[in-house]
């Protein structure tokens, strides 16, 4: 890694709004759902993973919350304006799977 990527990567903020994106620390949403950084990419590309991203509005305004599926778990993370994490949840369904209308691509 040289001395600039070094750089990058420490200034890099978990969450950062970036053209009209919001872009997330991948290694945050594997912890999230238990699955290995590695293969996160891999099951969203297969559409095993998949994501919502909302607004908030009214008295949640400046706020945005990120949802991600996976097979068997729900993550979620709330986020200010400036990318601060204010909330993160998780819930493990065991053995019943997500129904597909939340599975959808995102």
């Amino acid at each position: 890694m040289t001395a600039t990527t070094k750089h990058q990567v420490l200034q890099m903020k978990p969450i950062a709004f970036e053209n009209g994106t919001i872009q997330i620390d991948a290694a945050i949403v594997a912890e999230g759902l238990g699955v290995a950084p590695a293969r996160l990419q891999e099951e969203m590309r297969a559409g095993r993973i998949t994501s919502l991203a909302e607004r908030g509005v009214d008295a949640d305004l400046g706020r945005h919350r990120l949802t991600f599926f996976a097979e068997h778990r729900r993550f979620r993370v709330v986020v200010d304006e400036t990318g601060a994490i204010v909330q993160r949840s998780a819930v493990d369904y065991g053995n019943a799977l997500l129904p597909k209308s939340v599975r959808k691509r995102g």
